[in-house]
């Protein structure tokens, strides 16, 4: 077994192996690519592959740091080998060299042996996530909102304090840990349009960002809300559901039907139910599990 850091040209076959795990889960191939693993694993410090002595994958790890703690995720194709203990002991291993006593890892929740494995060393479910879909299939209402506000696309001068209110709407949220804005910019410049039109929207109250969402054009098949948030003074008018409207609108427009996202299901804010109402179903569920470190 050859043991190796992750190079880019590994995404299209780690995106083949992630596909084959939710398949064997949930009844239908995974829809991430090689372009969107890039796009998630760039907030990871070390991304590891397990591979056959004739190069087939079989189980991949990653590992950053979030905030106080260590985030850790990995992928086994070949089950029963022992890999998955190997990349928990890495990941513990790595969260003490990094001098960090919180570790928090995740699983689909059908991966009954993922959970045995997690408890067997002391971790404990302390979260779930819901992946969320729609496949639009008729053009979307015009977003609605109060009288004063408008929704607006992003503008080029407006990227502080797009920062500013996603940042305001999500302080309570569970393990949120807002990187720098220079890091979180240099990260973001550019995404808020691309050659078919806007993919960031706003709604403006004056000359303040009342909600804001940041979506990507093209993630696991479709179109993806990577954020989206309104400020707490501004809850309770229906902004969450007009600014989804725009969103929905705009990937219609371009042809692109199935528009994804993911959610804390626990989210303090209804978020869960709000985008039920919108039409959005749960297509996954991954949980959550964290362990304190001696």
């Amino acid at each position: 077994m050859n043991v190796r850091p992750f190079t880019d040209d590994d995404a299209p076959r780690l995106a083949a192996l992630i596909s084959a795990d939710e398949e064997r889960f949930y009844g239908r191939p995974g829809r991430l690519t090689g372009a969107d693993l890039l796009m998630f694993l760039q907030y990871s410090k070390e991304t590891w592959i397990w591979e056959e002595e004739d190069g087939r994958m079989v189980a991949s790890a990653s590992f950053g740091v979030h905030g106080d703690a260590v985030n850790t995720r990995g992928v086994v194709g070949d089950k029963g080998r022992g890999l998955g203990t190997e990349i928990v002991e890495r990941g513990e291993a790595f969260a003490r060299a990094e001098g960090m006593r919180k570790i928090l890892t995740g699983a689909a929740e059908p991966d009954a042996a993922a959970r045995a494995l997690f408890e067997s060393r002391g971790y404990r479910e302390v979260r779930r996530f819901y992946n969320m879909a729609i496949e639009l299939t008729e053009e979307p209402a015009a977003p609605v909102v109060p009288d004063g506000l408008v929704v607006d696309e992003f503008r080029d001068d407006e990227y502080e304090a797009f920062f500013d209110a996603l940042n305001e709407a999500f302080a309570e949220h569970w393990e949120w840990h807002p990187d720098p804005f220079d890091e979180w910019l240099e990260r973001r410049q550019g995404q808020h349009h691309d050659e078919h039109g806007p993919v960031w929207f706003v709604v403006r109250d004056g000359d303040e960002l009342a909600a804001v969402t940041r979506n990507d054009a093209d993630v696991a098949g479709g179109g993806y809300v990577g954020a989206i948030g309104v400020r707490p003074a501004w809850r309770g008018k229906g902004l969450g559901k007009a600014l989804l409207q725009a969103t929905f609108a705009e990937f219609w427009r371009r042809g692109t039907t199935r528009v994804t996202l993911d959610v804390d299901s626990q989210n303090a804010t209804g978020a869960v139910a709000l985008y039920e109402r919108v039409g959005m179903r749960v297509d996954s569920c991954g949980v959550a599990f964290e362990k304190e470190l001696e």
